[in-house]
């Protein structure tokens, strides 16, 4: 099990903030599981539109937080580290309760395949033990742009 820090998880995507939405690693099996945090604040700036009077962190923002975290599962594997992992697809997306400022997003992703550049996983984002979206995701592994 390992545990990676905001900066660890910068040198593994290329994502940077406002983009970047996953605070920490708290769990991590290369090419096979990875469980990520993020401190949904009140700042963030997505919130001053969604929704001015009724704060509510977007679905697509939380499918994208799961998506980065199975990217780190995924780029931790020896045979794709430096690599890139792009959002490939979603399939049996749900949303089942609202996120909103203060809460902790507990994204878990378990990677269920992999072949060749394909990876696809089960994910879910919970808040206090509770289900806010479950989905499965695809991925496809590149190299980066020279």
């Amino acid at each position: 099990m390992n545990v990676l820090t905001y900066d660890q998880i910068k040198a593994i995507i290329p994502h940077r903030p406002p983009f970047l939405l996953v605070d920490r690693i708290t769990e991590l099996v290369p090419g096979e599981k990875c469980v990520g945090l993020k401190q949904v604040s009140g700042n963030e700036p997505y919130f001053v539109g969604h929704f001015p009077e009724y704060a509510v962190m977007p679905g697509v923002l939380i499918v994208e937080a799961l998506a980065q975290t199975g990217a780190v599962a995924l780029l931790q594997q020896d045979e794709f580290k430096g690599k890139l992992a792009f959002f490939a697809g979603i399939d049996k997306c749900r949303f089942k309760h609202q996120v909103t400022p203060g809460d902790t997003l507990e994204l878990s992703v378990e990677i269920t395949r992999i072949k060749g550049p394909i990876g696809k996983g089960n994910a879910v984002a919970k808040v206090d033990g509770k289900v806010a979206c479950q989905c499965e995701i695809t991925f496809a592994i590149s190299e980066p742009a020279e």
